[in-house]
């Protein structure tokens, strides 16, 4: 009766099983994994958002396919203030509902049923689910660690097949928080134009860059209109918006930049050759002319939503530093794991002692210490002994789950000399 497609196996895994019956049982777990940024205290313009939900104008239906003009402005506005890049032109945005419904067009226009798209590995599960409903194959491609994250051209060159259609690059990568770097660009671009590949960006966390990179060393990236009069980005935070190198797609959304994910609003902007531009924008707007996805209301509202921008991402990055110095606070007084080095985004990546599979060790840590965290194979990383812990939950929680994880994990300094 059902689509191959969707043949996923929807029965609950152990861990989350586990979480759900502590907390049928009354537990008080502290979440570790909060990823929700509407739940972790930030001080929202309320008055704003709701008022700019409120436009008269938004009762006159005016479907537009790539979506209302006042938006994609603001979007291009955006990367000029807060990116330094000049010139991107509305008409070669188009809104979506998310970054998730972008995939799904960009997808679709670029793939054919049973044709591939290369995906990093680690990175966010949400891939596979897209590409099942799409009918695409997603081969894995590494990065790799070595006091940093890294492309491995070579083992890119080796995933590439006659059915390839296109690379994703996640800048900067959910979860390990590793940009595309300057001198990854040229051999990226270049391997997608030998190829003949779409290079698709999913830049949803691209404004949260942290100074520094090794434990102990990270500092708040204070740029752009968000944070500071004048946008002086980094090499790191430099979007794909104006690659002019080969057919690009870059998403992005609210979701993050505002952190306003039930808001619904994020596009997609095309760069690249003109003439494949050209091409690509055609084909994308009766693509999103047959859903038109996007209402009115939030239409209307996004130059407001965005502005918002300014307040949430110093509260977020305020936490983001917070909980970090904490985390390292903790991890200097042990030796049983250790933090990997980072450049931005809201998550941190442990290395741990495998003593046991990640999942059993999320488990006990449920069942034993009432804490939340995510084992590494969530996002796919190739062996165990890796925990992801996200950066934004609320601080007293954060300070006292890291005490119980780390206790958990080993003792501290000077009651073992070492594990």
């Amino acid at each position: 009766m059902f689509s191959d497609r969707t043949n996923w196996g929807l029965a609950q895994n152990r861990f989350t099983q586990e979480i759900d019956a502590a907390r049928a049982r009354g537990v008080c777990l502290l979440d570790l994994t909060a990823s929700n940024p509407t739940h972790v205290g930030l001080r929202y313009d309320a008055e704003a958002i709701l008022g700019a939900i409120r436009s008269e104008r938004a009762l006159v239906y005016d479907p537009q396919a790539k979506g209302l003009l006042s938006a994609r402005e603001a979007v291009a506005r955006y990367y000029k203030l807060d990116h330094g890049v000049e010139g991107v032109d509305p008409e070669r945005i188009v809104l979506t509902t998310s970054t998730s419904e972008g995939y799904s067009y960009v997808l679709r226009l670029v793939c054919n049923a049973g044709d591939e798209v290369l995906v990093p590995k680690p990175s966010y599960p949400l891939f596979e689910f897209l590409a099942d409903l799409q009918d695409v194959k997603l081969v894995p491609y590494p990065l790799i660690y070595d006091h940093g994250w890294q492309m491995d051209f070579h083992s890119i060159e080796r995933a590439v097949t006659g059915r390839t259609r296109g690379v994703v690059v996640v800048h900067p990568n959910n979860p390990t928080g590793s940009y595309v770097h300057a001198s990854e660009v040229g051999p990226l671009n270049e391997f997608c134009r030998a190829h003949g590949l779409a290079l698709i960006v999913d830049e949803v966390f691209l404004d949260y860059q942290l100074e520094g990179t090794g434990p102990g060393a990270v500092e708040l990236r204070l740029t752009g209109q968000a944070r500071a009069a004048v946008p002086t980005c980094s090499s790191l935070s430099t979007s794909f918006v104006s690659n002019p190198e080969v057919l690009t797609f870059t998403l992005s959304g609210l979701s993050k930049i505002s952190a306003l994910p039930q808001m619904k609003v994020a596009w997609i902007v095309t760069s690249g050759p003109g003439s494949q531009v050209e091409a690509a924008m055609g084909r994308l707007e009766v693509i999103a002319d047959t859903y038109l996805s996007m209402n009115a209301p939030v239409q209307w509202a996004t130059p407001v939503m965005l502005e918002q921008r300014n307040s949430i991402q110093r509260q977020l990055l305020a936490r983001v530093q917070a909980n970090l110095a904490e985390l390292d606070r903790q991890l200097a007084a042990q030796r049983a794991c250790q933090r990997l080095s980072f450049e931005g985004g809201w998550y941190a990546v442990l290395r741990v002692p495998v003593t046991q599979s990640d999942e059993d060790l999320a488990i006990k840590l449920v069942r034993e210490k009432s804490v939340v965290v995510h084992p590494g194979h969530f996002y796919d990383f190739e062996s165990d002994g890796y925990l992801v812990l996200s950066l934004i939950a609320h601080t007293e929680d954060f300070a006292e789950g890291c005490r119980r994880m780390l206790e958990h994990l080993g003792p501290a300094q000077g009651q073992q000399a070492s594990l």
